[in-house]
């Protein structure tokens, strides 16, 4: 089945949200939404999520889930704000409680912060399925650019997260916490046995040197020609040399601090203190 697929670009962060639909039915998930964050003035605004929230309204469908492909490191996700307004269940990969052991010791959390996945509605499996109305969703565990990634096959469509980009940009970096260039070649390769024709979907684009235009679908036949980190055959060995070598010249995320600490509570803030205010924590030397 082919889902209808309707995609939302956010320029401050190159980021893509997705609107998946049954299209026999207005049942519809939302992949990797987008809060906006202003780190200057530490203000959030809602205007990337409400585009979303009034598209689904105005199309009358019913949201199912508000699904995460990881932990996000470069902008805060919108799914609590998304689920007070259009209702769902948020899912993410259940190694997100590796991600929330290593990030919550960064962040100097305290037996507070749960580390077990329980800020979420849903943590998927490798071999899990699910619907959105009568569209069957399954869950490939992909990991590599974190522990937590999943990709997200509904219907003939690849939700791939953060491990493919689009064929001329390549590959996402693999030198987070957890993260590992070995094990992103053998998830790519995961992804890379789907049919040809299957559809890919990716998080993020910054536009390929040559390219004027911002691209997110692509397929995976063309991934397996034409990706210029992976494609062709390119062995492993080429591909942990190429990305460990690129992954040393690149600086930390400018979201990274507030993301990961929103991101790993499913989106939601940390506690208030008793006056009611939030803050965000800054490591020093620990990134």
């Amino acid at each position: 089945m082919k889902p209808d697929v309707t995609a939302f670009f956010d320029e401050a962060t190159n980021t893509i949200s997705y609107v998946v639909r049954d299209p026999a039915g207005s049942a519809c998930a939302v992949v990797d939404s987008v809060l906006d964050f202003d780190y200057a003035s530490g203000r959030t605004d809602t205007r990337s999520a409400d585009a979303i929230v009034a598209f689904i309204k105005d199309k009358g469908w019913e949201v199912q889930w508000l699904l995460e492909t990881h932990v996000h490191a470069d902008h805060l996700s919108a799914a609590p704000y998304l689920q007070e307004r259009l209702g769902g269940k948020i899912g993410i990969g259940d190694r997100i409680t590796v991600v929330q052991d290593t990030f919550g010791k960064v962040f100097n959390e305290g037996t507070e912060f749960q580390r077990d996945g329980s800020q979420f509605d849903k943590l998927f499996a490798e071999g899990d399925s699910f619907h959105i109305g009568q569209l069957r969703g399954d869950v490939l565990h992909t990991p590599g650019h974190t522990p937590a990634c999943l990709t997200y096959v509904i219907g003939d469509a690849a939700f791939v997260g953060d491990t493919l980009f689009m064929p001329d940009f390549g590959t996402a970096r693999c030198d987070f916490p957890g993260g590992s260039s070995e094990t992103m070649f053998a998830s790519i390769q995961k992804i890379l046995a789907l049919p040809d024709e299957t559809r890919i979907f990716v998080g993020h684009d910054y536009k390929a040197p040559g390219r004027d235009e911002y691209a997110w679908e692509t397929t995976v036949g063309e991934q397996k020609a034409l990706n210029v980190h992976v494609g062709q055959g390119k062995s492993a060995e080429e591909f942990v040399a190429m990305r460990d070598a690129r992954d040393a010249t690149l600086a930390m995320p400018k979201l990274i601090i507030p993301s990961l600490q929103v991101n790993m509570r499913a989106g939601h803030m940390p506690d208030p203190d008793d006056t009611g205010d939030v803050f965000l924590k800054v490591p020093v030397n620990k990134l």
